[in-house]
């Protein structure tokens, strides 16, 4: 069973600096793309940025130049660094990864549980 665990997540004020990880765990053959999302309250889930198994980079215009998405593959975990944060990004975030089974010949996207940012004003 493939699992994708998040941390990280909690409470700061506005300016501050936090760092998500997302591990990922269980039998796979390997990762492709992984990235990561929020969704904040009375919004829906929006795409915040993706790394490819290269390490390309993409991000949405709002967090270019504050975030930074990052992996290590040795260790099947991606990263987010969120710096200069704003109350608007208040959210829940969550990872994702397409993730290759030992069962299956194909990538398929796993999802993290999920953990809150608050951002103070």
């Amino acid at each position: 069973q493939v699992q994708l665990v998040e941390s990280g997540g909690g409470l700061v004020q506005a300016g501050g600096s936090l760092r998500l990880s997302c591990a990922a765990s269980g039998r796979f053959v390997g990762i492709n793309a992984m990235a990561w999302y929020r969704t904040a309250p009375g919004k829906q889930r929006e795409l915040i940025a993706t790394i490819t198994n290269g390490g390309i980079t993409n991000y949405v215009d709002f967090v270019k130049g504050r975030f930074t998405i990052s992996r290590d593959n040795a260790k099947n975990t991606v990263y987010l660094q969120m710096s200069s944060l704003k109350p608007e990004d208040t959210a829940v975030y969550y990872c994702r990864a397409d993730i290759r089974s030992t069962n299956l010949s194909s990538y398929f996207p796993f999802w993290g549980q999920g953990t809150q940012v608050t951002v103070s004003s």
